[in-house]
C-alpha cells in the first residue's frame, strides 16, 4: 500500500546512514505514527525491524559511529544504539513476515511500517484511517492480554496524541483490568508519569481509575481524590497568571535525572494516602525515588501550615525552611484543596482590591511574593555568620545545637533583632546561658 511518505521519515534526517540496513528492513512504531501525523521532535526515538540477525546489525551501526550499545533482549534479539540526540532500537522481526510483526502490536496507528528502502508506508491494519480520525483501536484483546502495560499505554498514548479510544477498544481494556496487576511497579509509575505531567493527561487517568487500572498500585484513589487532580491543574494555571516565575518552576524537574515535575509531585500527592508516613510506603513499593517521596510528604505535612491564617514571622521562617524546594508544589496543592479557583476566577483576582480578596488567598500570596525574592530574609536568610565561626566564638563542641542556634539567629535577623555577627553572637549566648 503506498501512501504519500512524510519527509521526515527519510534516511537522511537520521543519525546513521541507510546503508547500514539490510534489505528488507521497515521502520516501524512511534516515529512512524508521528511522522505521519506531522508531529516533530528534538530528540529522535527511532525503531526498526529487521528479519534477522538485528543485534548483529545494531552493534555494527554502535560500532562504526561510536555510539552506546545496549542488548535490551537477547532472546528476542533486541539492542539500542545511543546517538547524542537519538536512539535507535533494531528487533528482531516476530513472525515470518513483517504482516505477522505488525499484527503483534498493541495498537492499529503503532502497526505502520515504512521501508526506507523503498520510500514505502505499509499499513495493512488501517492505522493511516485511524491516524486521520484521531482514533486509538487496539490490533486484538489477546495483544493487550500479551502485554497488560498495553492497557495502561492506552490512555497515555490518548493523552498525548489528543485521540479518543474506539468503545470496543475501552470495553477490551476494561475487561482485562486486572491483568495490569501483573506489571512491575516501575513500569507501571512511568506510564502514570507522563499522564501527570500536564492537564491533558487528568481526564486519562480518571478513566484508568474508572476502568479498573489504578487500584491495584493506588489504593487510596477515590472520586474525590481524582478530583483534586483538575482542581490542581486549575490551581497552577491560576498561580502561573499571578507568577509567571512559579509556573516555571511547577514545569521543572524534580531532580535532572528524574522526569517527574514539581506539579506532577503535588498531583502525586492527591492520588497516595493522606497521611504522609503511609504515603512513603506507598511510594517506595510504587519504586519512587527518595527525591520524588521527599517532595509528596513534604507537601502532605505542611498542607495545614500553609492554610494558616494567621502566621508569625517565627512560623513563616519555619515554614520557608521545612519547605525548601518543594514550595511550589505545596503551594499549588493549598490553592487546589482550598477550592479557590472554583470560587474565584484569576480574572477576579487580578481586579480586585487587597482589601476585597479572601484572607487566606492574600497570606499565600505573601508567601508566594517572599519566596520569589531572592533578598526576603525569612525565605532565604542570608547567615551572619557560619557554624565554625559560632563554634569558635561561643568555645563550644560540634553538635546538633549549633544548628539550632544557627536558626534562631536567622529568625531573630528577619524579626530585626539582630544584624551584626556581634549581636547574633550575643543572641547565641544568651540562648545557651538560658
Amino acid at each position: 500500500m503506498h501512501e504519500s511518505v512524510p519527509s521526515s521519515l527519510a534516511p537522511e534526517n537520521w543519525p546513521f546512514s541507510l546503508e547500514f540496513l539490510p534489505q528488507p528492513a521497515y521502520m516501524v512504531g512511534g516515529a512512524v505514527r508521528d511522522a505521519i501525523l506531522g508531529r516533530t521532535r528534538e530528540y529522535l526515538d527511532l525503531d526498526f525491524v529487521i528479519p534477522y540477525k538485528a543485534v548483529k546489525v545494531a552493534r555494527a551501526i554502535a560500532h562504526h559511529y561510536k555510539a552506546g550499545f545496549v542488548l535490551l533482549d537477547a532472546e528476542r534479539q533486541i539492542a539500542r544504539v545511543v546517538f547524542p540526540n537519538a536512539t535507535a532500537d533494531f528487533a528482531q522481526q516476530e513472525g515470518n513476515s513483517l504482516e505477522v510483526d505488525l499484527h503483534r502490536r498493541d495498537f492499529t496507528v503503532n502497526a505502520i511500517a515504512y521501508n526506507p528502502h523503498t520510500q514505502e508506508i505499509i499499513d495493512p491494519l488501517q492505522g493511516c484511517v485511524d491516524l486521520q480520525q484521531g482514533i486509538l483501536r487496539m490490533v486484538s484483546p489477546a495483544n493487550l492480554e500479551d502485554d497488560p502495560l498495553r492497557l495502561m499505554r492506552g490512555y497515555r498514548q490518548a493523552a498525548q496524541l489528543g485521540f479518543t479510544i474506539e468503545p470496543a477498544t475501552q470495553a477490551a481494556i476494561r475487561s482485562l483490568a486486572s491483568h495490569i496487576s501483573t506489571i512491575a511497579a516501575e513500569r507501571f509509575r512511568v506510564e502514570i508519569g507522563y499522564l501527570l505531567a500536564n492537564s491533558q493527561g487528568t481526564p486519562w487517568i480518571t478513566s484508568a481509575w474508572e476502568d479498573g487500572l489504578l487500584a491495584p498500585f493506588f489504593k487510596n484513589a477515590t472520586r474525590e481524590n481524582l478530583l483534586k487532580l483538575a482542581a490542581v491543574d486549575n490551581a497552577a494555571a491560576l498561580l502561573t497568571e499571578n507568577w509567571q516565575q512559579l509556573g516555571t518552576q511547577l514545569q521543572e524537574s524534580v531532580r535532572d535525572t528524574i522526569k517527574t515535575t514539581w506539579l506532577g509531585i503535588a498531583k502525586l500527592a492527591c492520588l497516595v494516602n493522606p497521611n504522609p508516613e503511609l504515603a512513603e510506603i506507598e511510594l517506595q513499593e510504587l519504586t519512587y525515588s527518595r527525591a520524588e517521596i521527599r517532595g509528596v510528604t513534604t507537601a502532605l505535612k505542611l498542607l495545614p501550615q500553609f492554610q494558616i491564617v494567621d502566621m508569625s514571622l517565627r512560623e513563616q521562617y519555619f515554614l520557608f525552611y521545612d519547605a525548601d524546594i518543594v514550595f511550589p508544589a505545596t503551594a499549588v496543592l493549598t490553592v487546589a484543596v482550598d477550592n479557590f479557583v472554583e470560587a474565584i476566577s484569576a480574572d477576579k483576582l487580578l481586579h480586585t482590591t487587597q482589601e476585597t480578596k479572601p484572607k487566606r488567598w492574600q497570606v499565600l500570596a505573601s508567601l508566594i511574593n517572599r519566596y520569589l525574592n531572592p533578598d526576603d530574609l525569612i525565605a532565604h536568610p542570608t547567615p551572619l555568620l557560619s557554624g565554625k565561626e559560632l563554634i569558635i566564638a561561643l568555645d563550644i563542641p560540634a553538635s546538633p545545637i549549633i544548628g539550632q542556634l544557627l536558626r534562631e539567629i536567622a529568625v531573630a535577623q528577619a524579626e530585626g533583632k539582630v544584624s551584626t555577627p556581634t549581636e547574633a553572637i550575643a543572641l547565641a549566648r544568651q540562648l545557651l546561658d538560658g
